[in-house]
């Protein structure tokens, strides 16, 4: 049985508060673009609990701290189905504040509820794969939401880019957490970024930001220089995703791909 895992972006992301935890309490909002991965699970004739095979971009850690054998696990430990052989096609890069991992336990859950019949609700499955990642509640339901605290707090919202076209720049740069979060200084907002993505996409520019950019830019000026770019190419938005190292741009019109732009991580669609 296989399915396709998306990845995400941010429209803007506000650093609320710091909380006793150690965390932070975030706002932004999540939305869905096309770009997949993909699993595929079969009945194993092995003597063991799982096998574990990949292919596409290189995954360098041990099987057993795969997001998508930790799901499994998870869900296995809970309910009574025959050990899996699993396949995961990686086509969403790592680092890259798209969410993919997130992505790929999100939808090894739904594969398992879905071939084995387990009856999970939404909620069901969004309490289990939080236990795995703050923002991977979002891929059960896969619709634009604003989310708040530690970002596994979602209300699903209205938020329609159909026609417009979208272009994402990764370029070779990996960004820590721990670097993320360096010289960051959170602020509650004025407006709350669930009001502010509802106005016309022509305000964003001026309106919704990415609290991260401000302390990344400065020690990666390259993406500062791909968002000047993507405005400049007539982007009606532009931002980094999460926290990077992912820049996109929204337009009304398509894009071209600039030849700088071809050395490095590249996509584009239409909404």
């Amino acid at each position: 049985m296989l399915t396709y895992s998306n990845a995400k972006i941010n429209i803007g992301l506000n650093i609320v508060e710091k909380r006793p935890d150690g965390f932070h309490n975030i706002e932004t909002v999540f939305f869905p673009i096309g770009m997949r991965d993909a699993i595929e699970i079969a009945d194993s004739k092995e003597d063991t609990d799982y096998t574990f095979s990949a292919s596409g971009i290189p995954i360098d850690i041990d099987p057993s701290e795969n997001i998508v054998v930790k799901a499994y696990n998870l869900i296995r430990a809970k309910y009574n189905f025959p050990a899996q052989d699993i396949h995961l096609h990686k086509s969403i890069p790592f680092g890259a504040g798209l969410g993919g991992g997130s992505a790929n336990a999100a939808y090894m859950i739904k594969l398992l509820n879905q071939k084995f019949d387990l009856k999970m609700t939404d909620f069901e499955m969004e309490e289990l794969v939080s236990q795995l990642g703050s923002d991977c509640a979002f891929f059960i339901k896969n619709k634009p939401a604003f989310a708040i605290e530690k970002g596994e707090k979602l209300t699903t919202i209205e938020l329609d880019l159909k026609g417009y076209y979208f272009l994402l720049i990764k370029p070779d740069i990996h960004i820590s957490t721990p670097e993320a979060y360096a010289n960051i200084t959170p602020k509650k907002t004025e407006i709350s970024l669930r009001d502010l993505i509802q106005q016309p996409i022509e305000n964003w520019k001026a309106t919704i930001k990415n609290d991260f950019e401000a302390s990344i830019f400065p020690k990666h000026p390259q993406l500062a220089e791909i968002k000047k770019e993507l405005y400049e190419q007539g982007a009606v938005y532009a931002a980094m995703s999460g926290s990077g190292s992912s820049m996109f741009g929204i337009f009304k019109d398509e894009p071209q791909i600039l030849l700088q732009w071809k050395k490095q991580f590249c996509w584009q669609e239409q909404f």
